[in-house]
């Protein structure tokens, strides 16, 4: 991992390149993505299939109601519950995030309102193939429920024809009756333009790799994605000198192992606590199954950084924009208010992100990464509605408002405009 002093004079510069490295990274995915996107575009179910017997060894994009209740059944009961009790406080959490139509009526009669419409139809991404994440299905799948989406599909690469158990109940408690067996940039295409078997939505949210991370970017514009950038995952955790090195590389450790372009930053004014804190790293990414993919994340994308101050902290950290944050400092209440730009925020020693991963504490975990929290937020109920509004004008109303309209017309040379309102207010 990359070791940086704030009082070297070089730190902004080399922060920086570091930072950017890995941005470039990801941008460069979207060359790769274009030739499958129009592939599947051209070519539907037959490329789809094509891909997925390339990357997944999978002969199956529609996966029967009996293989799917057949694999749940498989399923340990304690996983069973732990996903109960996830939803359950996640469906609570973003059933507290109601809206507000809005009507205004002036003095006139004229009349404005401002109405919340759910969407028609939503895919959520799920990642899979290597790694199973069920956590994920309701994250992406309850504010969808919440907003009152009609039509919600998962997306979900499965393994030689297999599906994760635990996606599947996750899904089926969540409702999700259309489950497709696919995954990467051939899915995203699939789900956008759609195939024979497949119809198209409106809308594509969840978290991927920089592949599927690329492919949403590029099919923008056909259809709706996150208002963020949603990514390889990161954490950056700040601690202090009373702050426990092996809980602390635990944190880094765990987000690490998700995939090789995944960013860990520890930041702290201690140089103890940081040496402390790598050694344990070192002896912690060797114990785990997924090794060898935490290595490589941590080597290339990896910073320890040594920083004097907590203004020159705060600083960094909004500079980063990170997904995940952790304040593992006894004074992070004074941190709170100046920080403008994170995913979400872990208070105190014991706000894991790793429980906020798993969705059990109720908060959502599809966040922003690669900076995109500086202008974007989390997944939220928000994300599956649009606003429409409804204007009524009276014939009193336009004829005391229409000159003003029509000054601003002919002024920005629309003349068709400024008769268009002329005409309804020429008196006979």
């Amino acid at each position: 991992m990359k070791i940086l002093n704030s009082k070297s004079k070089n730190f902004d510069k080399l922060l920086d390149n570091l930072l950017s490295k890995r941005k470039q990274k990801l941008k460069a995915s979207s060359v790769s993505v274009t030739k499958i996107i129009n592939d599947v575009k051209k070519n539907g179910d037959k490329a789809l299939l094509k891909y997925e017997r390339r990357f997944n060894k999978n002969n199956i994009i529609v996966p029967s109601v009996k293989q799917i209740n057949k694999s749940i059944k498989s399923l340990d009961k304690k996983v069973k519950k732990a996903i109960d009790d996830a939803y359950n406080r996640i469906y609570k959490f973003h059933s507290l995030q109601k809206f507000k139509n809005i009507s205004y009526k002036d003095k006139y009669k004229n009349k404005i309102d401002y109405k919340y419409l759910p969407l028609e139809s939503v895919a959520i991404y799920v990642p899979g193939s290597t790694a199973s994440y069920p956590s994920t299905v309701l994250m992406n799948a309850i504010p969808a429920r919440v907003a009152q989406v009609k039509r919600i599909v998962m997306i979900n690469p499965g393994y030689k024809g297999n599906q994760n158990p635990a996606v599947l109940y996750a899904a089926k408690i969540c409702g999700i009756k259309e489950i497709y067996s696919i995954g990467g940039p051939s899915a995203i295409s699939a789900v956008t333009y759609g195939t024979k078997k497949i119809k198209p939505v409106n809308k594509i949210v969840g978290p991927g790799n920089e592949y599927v991370a690329a492919a949403k970017r590029e099919v923008f514009g056909d259809v709706g994605v996150e208002s963020m950038f949603c990514g390889p995952s990161e954490v950056t955790a700040v601690c202090d000198k009373d702050s426990n090195p092996e809980w602390i590389a635990s944190d880094l450790v765990g987000q690490a192992e998700h995939s090789d372009l995944v960013q860990c930053i520890l930041i702290s004014k201690d140089k103890n606590i940081i040496e402390k804190t790598r050694e344990e790293i070192f002896k912690q990414v060797k114990e785990i199954p997924r090794s060898s993919i935490a290595k490589k994340s941590l080597m290339n994308y990896g910073m320890l950084l040594q920083v004097n101050s907590d203004k020159k902290i705060i600083e960094i950290i909004n500079k980063i924009g990170p997904e995940h944050l952790e304040l593992n400092i006894k004074n992070y209440k004074s941190y709170i208010p100046k920080i403008k730009s994170s995913g979400s925020i872990c208070l105190g020693k014991y706000a894991v992100m790793s429980m906020t991963d798993m969705g059990v504490p109720g908060s959502n975990h599809v966040l922003p990464t690669s900076m995109s929290s500086k202008y974007s937020s989390g997944l939220n109920v928000s994300e599956f509605m649009k606003k429409i509004s409804y204007i009524t004008l009276s014939k009193k109303g336009i004829e005391s408002l229409g000159p003003s309209a029509i000054t601003l017309a002919n002024y920005e040379g629309l003349k068709a405009h400024a008769e268009s309102i002329v005409k309804r207010i020429r008196r006979k």
